[in-house]
């Protein structure tokens, strides 16, 4: 019989299971469902709370941990894995940690859809999708080339389209342009992160954006990305034009890399860990614009 475990064991493999949420990229999804459904309600109600913890927390569960789980044998062979880049979860936690995103998960989509309707059944619906397909055996997005970065920026953008359709918010042009502002930059953020595995990813027969176009073509095509999010901030009217400069940093730390090989591709990691620091700034700066639309 397998003696049980410790209670100091059971707290060290929950730490694990929760590290493989990647608690420092949490914000990334709450934030947008929270600023679209208060920017619409400008009221700090139950749902707003129930969506924004589910978007913080159990979401990014189920996003990377099944992402952890599907490319543990992959993950192995990749020098970043085991940190803040992505948890090297040991194969007796898969189970424990498939588990803990659909336990999780269930209560807070339940409420989501009680309070909801049928358009944000829809939104919610395609952004729990794009989570399970992204890695899930039979769907792995992440290996269609294209697909992958599309799929991982609707990870993100998703969260804003539930918030504004919970809050039956109205499309306006303004909404159509921000949110594929905010699509392309997603597109632009997983295409320049797949530059790095550019070399582990071939070793292990995955399939992206990077290693079928390459990197150089990845970079620049991020570049591109990223400088048309912030033309089409600029076609907003005030005071979300401002986020157009949002663009710049990003555009700035990745033009070094803009003749990289793939030789070299393992390099852009030092830009990577810039980009994951530079989102807190980026963050920061699109709360206090923000406040500027709140208060006009």
């Amino acid at each position: 019989m397998t003696a049980p475990a410790s209670p100091r064991s059971a707290v060290r493999d929950a730490a694990l299971v929760l590290l493989s949420s990647r608690p420092v990229s949490w914000i990334n999804t709450a934030f947008p469902f929270g600023a679209a459904y208060l920017l619409t309600t400008r009221e700090l109600d139950a749902t707003a709370i129930v969506g924004f913890v589910y978007f913080l927390i159990p979401y990014n569960l189920a996003m990377y941990g099944i992402n952890d789980v599907f490319d543990y044998a992959s993950d192995l062979a990749n020098p970043r894995k085991g940190g803040i880049e992505g948890a090297l979860l040991p194969p007796r936690l898969h189970r424990w940690t498939l588990w803990a995103a659909v336990v999780t998960n269930l209560p807070f989509l339940v409420w989501l859809a009680v309070v909801g309707s049928p358009v944000s059944w829809i939104a919610l619906g395609v952004s729990v999708f794009a989570v399970i397909a992204y890695s899930a055996p039979g769907l792995r997005f992440k290996e269609r080339p294209f697909l992958d970065s599309a799929t991982s920026s609707i990870h993100f953008v998703s969260p804003a389209v539930v918030g504004l359709t919970l809050a039956s918010a109205d499309i306006t042009l303004d909404t159509v342009l921000v949110l594929l502002a905010f699509f392309l930059w997603g597109a632009a953020a997983h295409a320049f992160g797949a530059v790095q595995d550019v070399g582990p990813d071939r070793s292990a027969g995955i399939s992206s954006i990077a290693t079928v176009i390459g990197a150089r073509a990845t970079v620049r095509m991020a570049v591109i990305l990223w400088f048309v999010a912030g033309i089409a901030m600029l076609f907003t009217h005030w005071p979300a034009p401002l986020g157009a400069v949002l663009a710049l940093p990003y555009i700035v730390n990745a033009l070094p890399w803009w003749s990289v090989t793939d030789e070299t591709s393992a390099r852009t990691n030092t830009a990577w860990r810039r980009f994951i620091v530079m989102n807190y700034i980026a963050g920061f700066l699109a709360t206090m614009i923000l406040i500027l639309a709140w208060n006009s």
